[in-house]
């Protein structure tokens, strides 16, 4: 059908998309990259701002937290925002600052947990190594991006001949002894020397690094009728793939003006400059509303009373061998749509009147959207939501696409979902 062939297109961008993208900095130069193409232009932070309706730019915080924008016809104070709220980080292994470490025989790196990694899954892995390098070259310290692009390091499990109770005892991982990758023997192994390499520059150039694992294996199609994504960073590349979309793809510019805002640091609490809980999102609309060529008083409160933020953040479908784990009436399924997250203790930012808003976008785009809700006994996770709606005062809900293995280095959704997504984050934005 039509409607299949939309949703293969759309996931096999969605494949290259998190190809691109195996770090924070690499996922906001792709989306950057994408957003140029449409005819975006940058915007600096410490730049002066003029913004005239129909504008389309965007600013990029950290290298890692890109807020994008179409300026409406009307004033904020009188049109309003329209937000697209998602995250560019997912839970991995992180290369800690003096990293390289010998062992029985073994180069190995050093390596820290950043959000809420499903250990095992990291094991016996095909690991790269990708992030960005500082570098001193003619008296000025660079910046750059690296990915090493092969498979360069790996945690290998403990044979079972030396761990006879695992399949019933449950496998159990320590992160300080356990996790840290091998990447050579004797003292051949040299990290910085190979960054200096990708770089070009001399070994004694480099200062520092951000630099994450990844699996190597790229994001495929897959299931009898292909109607499965097998990826890593599902969660959340899958939510900025769409919202990115969304936002090239809504048409002339309408009333309000259209945002997405792509964060860093979800996975960890968003305390940070390049997080929700910053200032990054507050300072973009807030100097859009200072510079737009008519003046409204009391703009700021104003625009913020009549907006809307969707935050995008995958959801958790039901799992087949598990699905006692879901709330009987509230377990959302894969290639059925959207999904729409509450939460009575405020860890989702749904209400009633925002839910009802969302409702609406779906059955627009052609489906009804699915509900969750976390089981009355087990804990709640959160997202962007409730932190911006709390800094901002604008009404928000909290919605994603379906997905399993969530958290794991390998995650799993559904090609239909990705189209269904764009789709109804279009028709939220106009």
């Amino acid at each position: 059908s039509a409607l299949r062939e939309r949703g293969a297109l759309a996931a096999r961008d969605l494949c290259a998309f998190i190809d691109r993208s195996p770090t924070p900095y690499h996922a906001v130069r792709e989306v950057a990259s994408r957003l140029a193409a449409a005819g975006f232009s940058e915007l600096g932070e410490r730049d002066a701002w003029a913004i005239a309706p129909g504008d389309r730019r965007y600013v990029i915080r950290g290298g890692s937290t890109i807020v994008a924008f179409v300026a409406g016809a009307e004033h904020p104070a009188v049109g309003g925002f329209r937000v697209i709220g998602a995250h560019t980080d997912s839970p991995n292994l992180r290369v800690k600052p003096s990293a390289e470490l010998s062992r029985s025989g073994y180069q190995q790196l050093g390596v820290e947990v950043y959000g809420g990694v499903l250990y095992s899954t990291w094991l016996d892995r095909d690991l790269s190594v990708a992030g960005r390098v500082h570098i001193r070259r003619d008296g000025r310290v660079e910046r750059h991006l690296v990915d090493l692009g092969r498979p360069v390091a790996r945690v290998p499990n403990l044979a079972i001949h030396l761990n006879r109770g695992v399949n019933s005892e449950g496998l159990v991982l320590n992160a300080q002894k356990h996790l840290a990758p091998v990447i050579g023997l004797g003292r051949e192994a040299d990290l910085s020397a190979l960054l200096a390499r990708a770089v070009d520059a001399p070994r004694d150039a480099v200062l520092g690094f951000d630099l994450c694992l990844y699996d190597t294996l790229r994001a495929s199609i897959g299931g009898l009728a292909d109607e499965f994504i097998f990826a890593s960073r599902l969660d959340n590349l899958a939510s900025c793939h769409a919202a990115t979309a969304a936002l090239i793809g809504a048409g002339a510019p309408g009333a309000a003006t259209r945002v997405i805002a792509l964060y860093d640091h979800e996975e960890c609490g968003s305390r940070s400059a390049v997080g929700a809980a910053g200032s990054v999102l507050r300072d973009v609309l807030a100097r859009i509303v200072d510079t737009f060529p008519a003046r409204e008083p009391q703009a700021f409160a104003r625009a913020m009373a009549g907006s809307l933020l969707v935050s995008a953040d995958m959801a958790h479908a039901v799992h087949p061998n598990y699905a006692d784990q879901h709330e009987p009436r509230h377990a959302p399924q894969v290639n059925r749509g959207l999904v729409i997250k509450s939460n009575a203790n405020q860890s989702y930012a749904t209400d009633g009147a925002t839910a009802a808003e969302l409702e609406a976008h779906c059955h627009d785009a052609g489906y009804a959207p699915q509900r969750f809700v976390v089981r009355s006994d087990l804990p709640c996770g959160s997202t962007i939501g409730p932190i911006t709606a709390a800094a901002l005062g604008m009404a928000t809900v909290d919605v994603g696409a379906p997905m399993l293995s969530m958290h794991s280095c390998r995650e799993m959704a559904g090609t239909l979902d990705v189209h269904l997504a764009i789709e109804t984050y279009r028709r939220a934005l106009t």
